[in-house]
């Protein structure tokens, strides 16, 4: 009996060590990180491609990254397409129970030497335009970057309901696809009005796209924030596990995140000041609560 025991308990031992040696064979090959291209791809690999290079270092597993559009984010973690997501807090708060997504970290932004966990939305028009409060949004187009953005789109509902104004019936909205697409549609007199996250137009004029001069920000929140805004705030981008990556491959991916440096190259490359543990979402899912609900109650609302 405790010779059959003892078998039994070795032969346990061998099979974990082998699933240990097969786990590990895997995630020394290659982590992908997808990230949400919200300026499109080329812009993703600029900014967060040093991260990877930054991770593969630290952690000494291959890192690789995956730029994804807002169509392609849900796709690509129900079929486990990459390992780790970064992208809106929205895209999180859906998927966290549905596919079991843990965060492990959360993003901090970075402007005029200050770090921020922070981020809003801001609804702007041409210097020029005769829209000068949200009330003269009233019946004209109206661009977003995607109705799943959440800096790009549902904070500036939610504002737009809080003012008596519902998007999904009292205005004509299109999608951009892209940040930079919205502030350039509407420079270009395409469109009268759009709204992005807060940062856009700063970033775009210090790459020289735009001079933010050219443009009005509607109901202009003034506090201490550094970037424009006119929505309230919510928590940045977390940095989320997928269900299937192991324990001990998390905890040192959130290790090499928490550890890295403002100086460091890949923090400037992306203009972050690091990393913190992860941040309360529930404001999050409070705003896609309330838009969710407004959209519903307009008949044929998209």
């Amino acid at each position: 009996m405790v010779k059959g025991v003892r078998s039994l308990w070795v032969g346990l031992m061998v099979v974990g060590f082998v699933l240990f040696l097969a786990l590990a064979e895997v995630f020394s090959a290659e982590l992908r990180l997808g990230v949400l291209a919200k300026r499109g791809p080329a812009v993703a690999r600029k900014k967060w491609g040093p991260l990877t290079q930054y991770l593969s270092e630290k952690t000494g597993y291959q890192v690789k990254l995956v730029p994804l559009s807002f169509r392609a984010i849900e796709p690509a973690v129900r079929t486990a397409k990459i390992d780790y997501l970064l992208a809106n807090p929205a895209f999180y708060v859906r998927l966290e129970k549905k596919y079991q997504l843990k965060a492990i970290a959360s993003l901090l932004n970075s402007r005029q030497g200050r770090a921020l966990d922070r981020f809003g939305g801001v609804i702007f028009v041409r210097k020029d335009s005769p829209i000068r409060e949200l009330s003269d949004l009233r019946g004209k187009k109206f661009m977003v970057v995607k109705l799943s953005s959440f800096g790009g789109a549902y904070m500036a509902f939610r504002l737009l309901l809080e003012n008596g104004i519902n998007p999904f019936r009292d205005l004509q909205v299109l999608e951009g696809g892209t940040h930079d697409r919205v502030v350039l549609s509407v420079q270009k007199g395409l469109v009268p009005a759009g709204t992005v996250r807060s940062d856009t137009l700063e970033r775009m004029e210090a790459e020289g796209k735009i001079r933010v001069s050219d443009f009005r920000v509607l109901h202009q929140v003034k506090d201490d924030f550094p970037f424009l805004h006119s929505t309230r705030l919510y928590p940045e981008w977390p940095f989320a596990a997928l269900k299937h990556v192991p324990a001990e491959v998390n905890a040192r991916v959130k290790q090499a995140l928490l550890e890295l440096k403002a100086d460091h190259p890949a923090a400037r490359a992306a203009r972050i000041a690091g990393w913190v543990e992860p941040l309360d979402y529930t404001p999050v899912a409070e705003c896609l609560r309330i838009v969710d609900e407004a959209r519903k109650s307009v008949k044929g609302g998209r």
